[in-house]
This record gives structure tokens, sequence and C-alpha cells, in this order.
């Protein structure tokens, strides 16, 4: 198994796909099939966005100085997709908004996912060595080991969008 840290990031974002595409081919009635992807497309996501948010973009922003606006971009669209991962691990399958809110993070998540393959993966390849991916690889594959499998939403905000599904 390779440690190259774009290679690592390339096989959650393939993973990851592979459940947007099941979410989005289940059927509109399939809402345990839809309930159980959504479990899984958070767990995924949740464990992706904290290695990246803890290693990978840390260590790009310090050693890639010129793709300081693409991380910062990158932080802000993880955010999004964080607060849709919190809103979506509130409701049930059932719930009249589940499926657009699953659909829209979906969206959100693949434009970033392009993003990071097509712009900027390309240019830290370019910029670090072989050495320098392998070691951030390394550092990512033990995060993920004791990264979070769930979002840590805040009880307030669990609270509140309890009141609103009422």
């Amino acid at each position: 198994m390779s440690t190259d840290a774009i290679v690592l990031l390339r096989e959650d974002h393939k993973e990851i796909r592979k459940l947007f595409r099941e979410f989005q081919n289940a059927g509109d009635d399939a809402h345990a099939t839809k309930g159980r992807l959504v479990d899984k497309i958070i767990e995924a996501l949740t464990v992706h966005t904290y290695i990246e948010n803890e290693c990978m973009y840390p260590e790009v922003r310090k050693l890639v100085p010129d793709l300081e606006d693409d991380i910062l971009e990158s932080y802000e669209e993880h955010h999004v997709a964080d607060v849709l991962v919190m809103e979506l691990a509130t409701m049930k399958p059932e719930d009249e908004r589940f499926t657009a809110k699953a659909t829209v993070l979906i969206e959100s998540v693949d434009h970033h996912i392009d993003e990071e393959e097509d712009n900027w993966f390309p240019k830290v390849r370019e910029q670090l060595g072989r050495k320098q991916l392998q070691e951030i690889g390394a550092r990512m594959l033990e995060l993920r080991e004791k990264a979070p499998r769930t979002p840590a939403a805040p009880a307030a905000l669990k609270k509140a969008f309890d009141a609103m599904r009422a």
C-alpha cells in the first residue's frame, strides 16, 4: 500500500464518489438504503476531512506557499460540508429535505474533489518530492486510526435541528 499522500487522498475520493453514486441510484422511495448510505458518507467524509485538515492542508500550506488561497478555500469548503453533515446526522431518511440536503452535500463535495485533483494536487506533486509526500501520507495514516467517525455537533445545534424537524 502506498503512503503517498496524494494517492491516499485520491483513494478516499474514489470511495466517497462510489458512495455518492450508490445514493443517487438508490431511487426515490429507498429511505432505508439512503439512510445507510448517508451514514457511510458521513463517516467517510468525517475521517477524510479530519486527515486533510489536521495534516495535509497545514503541511501544504507550509511547504507550498503559492497554494495558500487554494488551501483557505478548501478549509471553507470543508466547513460547508461539515455543516451539511451535522444536519444530515440529525435527520431521518424520511424527512422532507433529507434527499435534497444529501444532494447538495454531494454536489459540493464533488466540486471540491475536482478542484483538489485537477488544480492543486498536480501543483503539490510538482513542488514536493516523493519522500515528502510519503512522510505526509504516513502521518495521515496514523491520524486516520484516531480520526472521529461521526460529526461532533454541539448539543445545542442538535437540539435546534431536532426542534426544526418537530
